[in-house]
């Protein structure tokens, strides 16, 4: 693992939910890195610990290469639908959409090509939504991607979501488009998206996926101010007040991290 990696332990994670659940927080949201020494069961019993300190949580948790690596530590071997079946039983709700990047081999190549392809990514979410879990997908924009590119991306979102609405218990719930943030990365050289573009993308979104229920602009990202006018481009949801979001927090990034209910009701009032 990576120098700076960490591990909670199941109560850890349990008693942080349970925290969040007594402070009215409704879902947690869980993603990680690919640990190499945790087993399977580590995961089981983390969803189980979660519903047992906070019954009425929803828990939304596990990137597509969580789940194709979940497949590959388990003895014997599970498939992905079974390792998703066991997931749900243990209390997992539904799949978070992030991993997906830009659906393009040349942008997979250049700038990830040590994350889960378009063809696993979609066979994850499938079979979600074959055994009734609901999940969301996401877009990494604003980095080595054109916009031919972005738009190829979401007409891939389109047609799968086409195909789960017509043939599978479920779907995806939200698309989630998430600017790109340089600090810290391999590509810190790059600008990152403007405004403007992050507004553009977000309508684009809207109007090309009639077909998803709802288009989230995520605050930590997009920032609270920028979230708020995006209500007007086509966005209904902004996601919730968040307690403890670790990702761009560890970036070393300014991006806010927490607002309040009350925050938040003024932001959409």
């Amino acid at each position: 693992g990576a120098d700076d990696g960490y591990a909670l332990s199941v109560e850890e994670v349990a008693q942080r939910a349970k925290q969040a659940a007594d402070f009215g927080a409704t879902e947690v949201h869980i993603v990680g890195g690919l640990h190499p020494k945790l087993e399977f069961d580590y995961y089981l019993d983390m969803c189980r610990a979660i519903k047992s300190a906070a019954p009425d949580i929803h828990v939304k948790a596990f990137t597509a290469i969580e789940i194709i690596h979940f497949t590959r530590i388990t003895k014997p071997k599970l498939s992905i639908e079974e390792v998703l079946t066991q997931l749900r039983d243990a209390g997992l709700g539904s799949l978070p959409g992030g991993g997906a990047e830009i659906f393009d081999d040349r942008v997979h190549d250049e700038a990830y090509k040590n994350k889960v392809g378009e063809a696993g990514w979609f066979e994850v979410h499938r079979a979600a939504h074959s055994i009734g879990m609901y999940s969301n997908a996401t877009m990494l924009y604003g980095h080595i991607e054109t916009p031919a590119e972005r738009i190829k991306h979401l007409i891939k979102l389109r047609e799968h979501q086409d195909e789960s609405i017509a043939n599978r218990p479920a779907r995806f719930n939200a698309i989630i488009p998430l600017p790109f943030i340089p600090d810290n990365s391999e590509l810190a050289h790059l600008p990152g998206p403007s405004g403007l573009t992050n507004l553009r993308t977000l309508a684009i979104a809207r109007l090309m996926l009639d077909n998803f229920d709802h288009v989230k602009a995520f605050w930590i990202m997009q920032t609270p101010k920028l979230a708020q006018v995006s209500l007007n481009w086509g966005v209904d949801d902004l996601d919730g007040t968040v307690v403890y979001y670790d990702i761009t927090k560890r970036e070393g990034t300014g991006t806010h991290q927490e607002l309040t209910i009350d925050k938040i009701q003024r932001m959409i009032a």
